[in-house]
Protein backbone atom coordinates (compact mmCIF):
# COMPACT_ATOMS: atom_id res chain seq x y z
CA UNK A 1 0.00 0.00 0.00
CA UNK A 2 1.65 3.73 -1.21
CA UNK A 3 2.14 6.17 1.56
CA UNK A 4 0.44 8.71 0.19
CA UNK A 5 0.23 10.93 4.01
CA UNK A 6 2.55 14.00 2.55
CA UNK A 7 0.98 16.39 5.15
CA UNK A 8 0.44 19.56 2.68
CA UNK A 9 4.23 18.92 1.75
CA UNK A 10 5.07 21.50 -1.16
CA UNK A 11 6.46 20.92 -4.91
CA UNK A 12 6.20 21.90 -8.21
CA UNK A 13 4.93 20.96 -11.78
CA UNK A 14 8.19 21.40 -13.94
CA UNK A 15 8.74 24.01 -16.18
CA UNK A 16 10.37 27.01 -15.54
CA UNK A 17 11.83 30.19 -17.22
CA UNK A 18 15.49 29.97 -15.91
CA UNK A 19 18.46 29.57 -18.77
CA UNK A 20 20.64 28.22 -16.06
CA UNK A 21 20.15 24.43 -14.71
CA UNK A 22 22.39 25.03 -12.05
CA UNK A 23 20.31 28.14 -10.54
CA UNK A 24 17.46 26.25 -11.11
CA UNK A 25 18.21 23.60 -9.50
CA UNK A 26 19.38 25.89 -6.37
CA UNK A 27 15.84 27.45 -6.19
CA UNK A 28 14.22 24.64 -6.42
CA UNK A 29 16.52 23.32 -3.80
CA UNK A 30 16.17 25.92 -1.54
CA UNK A 31 12.32 25.87 -2.03
CA UNK A 32 11.19 22.35 -2.31
CA UNK A 33 14.29 20.30 -0.48
CA UNK A 34 11.87 17.57 0.75
CA UNK A 35 10.27 16.40 -3.33
CA UNK A 36 12.32 18.41 -5.34
CA UNK A 37 11.34 18.13 -9.20
CA UNK A 38 13.37 18.33 -12.27
CA UNK A 39 13.26 21.36 -13.99
CA UNK A 40 11.94 21.69 -17.39
CA UNK A 41 13.70 24.80 -19.27
CA UNK A 42 11.96 25.51 -22.58
CA UNK A 43 13.90 28.79 -22.94
CA UNK A 44 16.98 26.82 -23.14
CA UNK A 45 15.91 24.92 -26.23
CA UNK A 46 13.23 24.13 -28.57
CA UNK A 47 13.92 20.79 -27.46
CA UNK A 48 12.64 21.06 -24.05
CA UNK A 49 9.28 22.10 -24.83
CA UNK A 50 6.64 19.53 -23.74
CA UNK A 51 6.11 17.29 -27.02
CA UNK A 52 9.78 17.36 -28.40
CA UNK A 53 11.73 16.72 -25.17
CA UNK A 54 9.89 13.14 -25.41
CA UNK A 55 9.65 12.71 -28.71
CA UNK A 56 13.13 11.33 -28.96
CA UNK A 57 13.07 7.54 -31.25
CA UNK A 58 9.22 7.60 -31.53
CA UNK A 59 9.33 5.54 -35.11
CA UNK A 60 9.47 7.55 -38.51
CA UNK A 61 9.05 11.06 -36.61
CA UNK A 62 10.03 14.75 -38.13
CA UNK A 63 9.89 18.03 -36.32
CA UNK A 64 9.21 20.67 -39.00
CA UNK A 65 9.24 24.11 -36.55
CA UNK A 66 6.47 23.44 -33.81
CA UNK A 67 4.89 20.45 -35.94
CA UNK A 68 5.66 16.80 -34.70
CA UNK A 69 5.09 14.72 -38.09
CA UNK A 70 5.44 10.81 -38.25
CA UNK A 71 5.64 8.76 -41.41
CA UNK A 72 3.85 5.28 -41.22
CA UNK A 73 5.70 4.23 -44.08
CA UNK A 74 8.76 5.37 -42.74
CA UNK A 75 8.02 3.96 -39.14
CA UNK A 76 8.26 0.31 -39.89
CA UNK A 77 11.73 -0.73 -38.29
CA UNK A 78 11.44 1.86 -35.54
CA UNK A 79 7.82 -0.10 -34.53
CA UNK A 80 9.46 -3.47 -34.43
CA UNK A 81 12.84 -2.14 -32.21
CA UNK A 82 10.34 -0.28 -30.21
CA UNK A 83 7.71 -2.90 -29.23
CA UNK A 84 10.94 -5.57 -28.89
CA UNK A 85 12.04 -3.04 -26.31
CA UNK A 86 8.44 -3.30 -24.43
CA UNK A 87 8.59 -7.08 -24.63
CA UNK A 88 11.77 -6.97 -22.53
CA UNK A 89 11.22 -3.91 -20.59
CA UNK A 90 14.24 -2.52 -21.79
CA UNK A 91 13.93 1.15 -22.04
CA UNK A 92 17.08 2.02 -22.07
CA UNK A 93 17.29 3.44 -25.69
CA UNK A 94 14.32 5.09 -25.19
CA UNK A 95 15.82 7.73 -22.36
CA UNK A 96 16.15 11.33 -22.70
CA UNK A 97 19.38 12.85 -23.62
CA UNK A 98 21.17 15.76 -22.62
CA UNK A 99 20.34 18.19 -25.26
CA UNK A 100 16.75 17.56 -24.46
CA UNK A 101 16.72 18.22 -21.22
CA UNK A 102 19.85 19.97 -19.40
CA UNK A 103 17.42 20.43 -15.94
CA UNK A 104 17.38 16.39 -15.98
CA UNK A 105 20.99 16.25 -16.57
CA UNK A 106 21.98 18.96 -13.86
CA UNK A 107 18.90 17.45 -11.18
CA UNK A 108 20.66 14.24 -10.94
CA UNK A 109 24.11 15.46 -9.91
CA UNK A 110 22.89 18.72 -7.80
CA UNK A 111 20.45 16.41 -5.74
CA UNK A 112 22.25 12.97 -5.44
CA UNK A 113 23.10 12.65 -1.65
CA UNK A 114 20.83 14.91 -0.79
CA UNK A 115 18.03 12.94 1.26
CA UNK A 116 15.52 14.17 -0.13
CA UNK A 117 12.10 12.59 0.93
CA UNK A 118 11.22 11.43 -3.02
CA UNK A 119 12.68 12.67 -6.47
CA UNK A 120 9.74 13.86 -8.74
CA UNK A 121 9.74 13.72 -12.46
CA UNK A 122 7.16 14.11 -14.94
CA UNK A 123 6.57 12.45 -19.21
CA UNK A 124 4.03 14.32 -21.65
CA UNK A 125 0.86 12.11 -21.57
CA UNK A 126 -0.57 9.60 -24.28
CA UNK A 127 -3.79 11.47 -25.34
CA UNK A 128 -1.79 14.68 -25.35
CA UNK A 129 1.20 13.33 -27.30
CA UNK A 130 -1.24 11.20 -29.70
CA UNK A 131 -3.47 13.80 -30.11
CA UNK A 132 -0.59 16.59 -30.62
CA UNK A 133 1.06 14.33 -33.30
CA UNK A 134 0.28 14.02 -36.85
CA UNK A 135 1.03 12.02 -39.44
CA UNK A 136 1.89 13.15 -43.09
CA UNK A 137 -2.00 13.54 -44.27
CA UNK A 138 -2.48 15.82 -40.91
CA UNK A 139 -4.56 12.96 -38.85
CA UNK A 140 -3.61 13.11 -35.30
CA UNK A 141 -1.39 9.72 -34.86
CA UNK A 142 -3.89 8.53 -31.62
CA UNK A 143 -6.72 7.99 -34.48
CA UNK A 144 -4.11 5.58 -36.00
CA UNK A 145 -4.42 1.73 -35.44
CA UNK A 146 -1.12 0.80 -35.37
CA UNK A 147 0.91 4.31 -34.60
CA UNK A 148 -1.93 5.01 -31.77
CA UNK A 149 -1.12 1.59 -30.10
CA UNK A 150 2.78 2.35 -29.82
CA UNK A 151 2.31 5.43 -28.01
CA UNK A 152 1.31 4.73 -24.54
CA UNK A 153 3.92 2.04 -25.14
CA UNK A 154 6.48 4.63 -26.09
CA UNK A 155 5.67 6.62 -23.34
CA UNK A 156 5.76 3.73 -20.83
CA UNK A 157 9.29 3.02 -22.04
CA UNK A 158 10.37 6.52 -21.39
CA UNK A 159 9.15 6.72 -18.11
CA UNK A 160 10.48 3.41 -17.18
CA UNK A 161 14.09 5.18 -17.74
CA UNK A 162 13.31 8.65 -16.00
CA UNK A 163 12.16 6.34 -12.77
CA UNK A 164 15.32 4.21 -12.84
CA UNK A 165 17.57 7.75 -13.38
CA UNK A 166 15.53 9.58 -10.19
CA UNK A 167 15.83 5.60 -8.65
CA UNK A 168 19.42 6.28 -8.32
CA UNK A 169 19.21 10.01 -5.85
CA UNK A 170 16.18 8.92 -3.78
CA UNK A 171 14.55 5.51 -2.24
CA UNK A 172 11.44 7.08 -3.46
CA UNK A 173 10.17 8.40 -6.58
CA UNK A 174 7.21 10.36 -8.22
CA UNK A 175 6.65 10.15 -11.98
CA UNK A 176 3.78 12.37 -13.23
CA UNK A 177 1.96 11.78 -16.67
CA UNK A 178 1.41 15.88 -17.83
CA UNK A 179 -1.60 15.24 -19.77
CA UNK A 180 -3.42 18.95 -20.89
CA UNK A 181 -5.08 17.72 -23.34
CA UNK A 182 -7.72 16.32 -21.38
CA UNK A 183 -8.88 19.95 -20.53
CA UNK A 184 -10.16 19.34 -23.78
CA UNK A 185 -11.91 15.90 -23.37
CA UNK A 186 -15.78 15.40 -24.00
CA UNK A 187 -15.70 19.25 -25.17
CA UNK A 188 -14.97 18.67 -28.45
CA UNK A 189 -17.09 17.21 -31.02
CA UNK A 190 -13.56 16.21 -32.89
CA UNK A 191 -12.22 14.12 -30.04
CA UNK A 192 -13.80 11.29 -30.78
CA UNK A 193 -12.41 9.43 -27.48
CA UNK A 194 -13.96 7.07 -24.97
CA UNK A 195 -12.66 7.27 -21.37
CA UNK A 196 -12.16 3.47 -21.65
CA UNK A 197 -9.19 4.40 -24.36
CA UNK A 198 -8.11 7.37 -21.82
CA UNK A 199 -7.50 5.20 -19.14
CA UNK A 200 -6.18 2.16 -20.60
CA UNK A 201 -4.03 4.78 -22.23
CA UNK A 202 -2.56 6.25 -19.11
CA UNK A 203 -2.30 3.13 -17.37
CA UNK A 204 -0.19 1.63 -19.36
CA UNK A 205 2.06 4.25 -19.35
CA UNK A 206 2.09 3.51 -15.36
CA UNK A 207 2.14 -0.41 -16.08
CA UNK A 208 5.94 0.03 -16.17
CA UNK A 209 6.59 1.99 -12.70
CA UNK A 210 7.49 0.75 -9.83
CA UNK A 211 7.23 4.44 -7.70
CA UNK A 212 4.52 6.71 -7.39
CA UNK A 213 2.34 7.51 -10.01
CA UNK A 214 0.62 11.07 -11.14
CA UNK A 215 -1.31 12.73 -13.00
CA UNK A 216 -1.73 16.30 -13.70
CA UNK A 217 -4.33 18.74 -15.47
CA UNK A 218 -3.96 22.25 -15.87
CA UNK A 219 -7.45 23.57 -16.44
CA UNK A 220 -11.06 21.97 -16.12
CA UNK A 221 -12.15 17.85 -17.08
CA UNK A 222 -14.09 15.20 -15.95
CA UNK A 223 -12.55 14.61 -13.11
CA UNK A 224 -14.05 10.74 -12.94
CA UNK A 225 -12.23 10.06 -15.71
CA UNK A 226 -9.05 10.26 -14.34
CA UNK A 227 -9.80 9.02 -10.70
CA UNK A 228 -10.56 5.53 -12.53
CA UNK A 229 -7.18 5.54 -13.86
CA UNK A 230 -4.37 3.93 -11.96
CA UNK A 231 -2.38 7.31 -10.34
CA UNK A 232 -1.66 7.93 -6.57
CA UNK A 233 -1.77 11.47 -7.15
CA UNK A 234 -4.38 13.61 -9.11
CA UNK A 235 -2.70 17.22 -9.59
CA UNK A 236 -4.83 20.12 -10.74
CA UNK A 237 -5.43 23.69 -11.15
CA UNK A 238 -7.33 24.14 -7.02
CA UNK A 239 -6.90 27.91 -8.18
CA UNK A 240 -8.93 28.04 -11.26
CA UNK A 241 -11.17 25.08 -10.36
CA UNK A 242 -11.67 23.82 -6.91
CA UNK A 243 -15.33 23.10 -7.50
CA UNK A 244 -14.98 20.88 -10.49
CA UNK A 245 -13.89 19.09 -8.42
CA UNK A 246 -15.99 19.09 -5.70
CA UNK A 247 -18.38 17.77 -8.35
CA UNK A 248 -17.27 14.28 -7.77
CA UNK A 249 -17.16 13.74 -4.01
CA UNK A 250 -18.37 9.96 -4.12
CA UNK A 251 -15.29 9.53 -7.00
CA UNK A 252 -12.77 11.53 -4.71
CA UNK A 253 -13.63 9.47 -1.67
CA UNK A 254 -13.05 6.35 -2.75
CA UNK A 255 -9.73 7.75 -4.27
CA UNK A 256 -8.75 8.75 -0.84
CA UNK A 257 -9.66 5.42 0.23
CA UNK A 258 -7.82 3.40 -2.25
CA UNK A 259 -4.83 5.30 -0.79
CA UNK A 260 -4.70 8.55 -3.55
CA UNK A 261 -3.64 12.03 -2.81
CA UNK A 262 -4.45 15.26 -4.21
CA UNK A 263 -2.11 17.74 -5.25
CA UNK A 264 -4.03 21.24 -4.79
CA UNK A 265 -2.35 23.63 -7.25
CA UNK A 266 -3.26 26.57 -5.30
CA UNK A 267 -0.94 29.01 -6.05
CA UNK A 268 -1.28 30.73 -9.63
CA UNK A 269 0.80 31.04 -12.17
CA UNK A 270 -1.10 34.18 -13.78
CA UNK A 271 1.01 37.29 -12.91
CA UNK A 272 -1.70 39.41 -12.21
CA UNK A 273 -3.54 36.76 -9.95
CA UNK A 274 -0.13 36.38 -8.22
CA UNK A 275 0.47 39.77 -7.11
CA UNK A 276 -2.81 40.15 -4.78
CA UNK A 277 -2.50 36.76 -3.27
CA UNK A 278 -0.84 36.53 0.57
CA UNK A 279 0.04 33.35 2.29
CA UNK A 280 -3.44 34.16 4.52
CA UNK A 281 -5.52 34.64 1.33
CA UNK A 282 -4.55 31.61 -0.02
CA UNK A 283 -4.48 29.47 3.14
CA UNK A 284 -8.42 30.64 3.11
CA UNK A 285 -8.78 29.62 -0.45
CA UNK A 286 -7.29 26.16 0.47
CA UNK A 287 -9.30 25.14 3.25
CA UNK A 288 -12.59 26.65 1.25
CA UNK A 289 -11.57 23.98 -1.64
CA UNK A 290 -11.45 21.27 0.82
CA UNK A 291 -14.65 22.10 2.59
CA UNK A 292 -16.51 20.74 0.39
CA UNK A 293 -15.68 17.08 1.14
CA UNK A 294 -15.87 17.41 4.40
CA UNK A 295 -19.61 17.95 3.82
CA UNK A 296 -19.68 15.03 2.33
CA UNK A 297 -18.29 12.62 4.80
CA UNK A 298 -14.79 12.82 3.72
CA UNK A 299 -12.95 14.36 7.35
CA UNK A 300 -11.01 17.49 6.33
CA UNK A 301 -8.04 16.64 8.21
CA UNK A 302 -7.93 13.39 6.24
CA UNK A 303 -8.18 14.52 2.62
CA UNK A 304 -4.97 17.65 3.95
CA UNK A 305 -2.96 14.53 5.45
CA UNK A 306 -2.90 13.35 1.50
CA UNK A 307 -2.15 16.53 0.06
CA UNK A 308 0.70 18.03 -1.73
CA UNK A 309 0.76 21.42 -2.20
CA UNK A 310 1.97 23.49 -5.73
CA UNK A 311 1.56 26.15 -7.87
CA UNK A 312 -1.99 25.58 -10.07
CA UNK A 313 0.59 24.59 -13.60
CA UNK A 314 4.47 25.40 -14.24
CA UNK A 315 6.45 28.49 -14.15
CA UNK A 316 7.58 28.42 -17.17
CA UNK A 317 5.73 31.62 -18.02
CA UNK A 318 6.26 34.11 -15.32
CA UNK A 319 9.68 35.87 -14.82
CA UNK A 320 12.32 34.82 -12.33
CA UNK A 321 11.39 36.80 -9.95
CA UNK A 322 7.62 36.23 -10.25
CA UNK A 323 8.53 32.65 -9.47
CA UNK A 324 10.80 33.18 -6.64
CA UNK A 325 7.40 35.07 -5.49
CA UNK A 326 5.72 31.86 -6.61
CA UNK A 327 7.70 29.73 -4.73
CA UNK A 328 7.72 31.44 -1.29
CA UNK A 329 4.42 31.72 -1.08
CA UNK A 330 4.05 28.19 -1.64
CA UNK A 331 6.68 27.75 1.19
CA UNK A 332 4.94 29.93 3.13
CA UNK A 333 1.37 28.62 2.71
CA UNK A 334 2.94 24.25 3.25
CA UNK A 335 4.64 25.64 6.90
CA UNK A 336 1.46 27.37 8.06
CA UNK A 337 -0.90 24.59 6.63
CA UNK A 338 1.77 21.72 8.59
CA UNK A 339 1.63 24.20 11.92
CA UNK A 340 -1.57 24.19 11.93
CA UNK A 341 -3.24 20.83 11.54
CA UNK A 342 0.27 18.67 11.84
Amino acid sequence: MPDVNFNCLPTMIGSLPFMDPQEACGIIARFLPEIPVWPQLPRVSPNEHILIQYSEGFPGLTIDGEKLIVDPKGAHQGLHDLYEAYIANNPERYGINPDHSAGLYAYLKYFSGKGQLAAKGQVVGPLTFGLSVTDTTGKAIFYDETLGDAVPRFLKLKAMWQERQLSQIAHRTIMFIDEPYMASYGASSHTTISAQQVIDAINEVFSGLSGLKGIHCCANTDWSVLLRTNMDILSFDAYGFAGSLALFPKEVGKFLLRPGAVAWGIVPTDSAALGKETVSSLKDRLEEAIAPFDRYGIPFREVLKKSLLTPSCGLATLTPGEVIQALELLSGLSKEMRKKYF
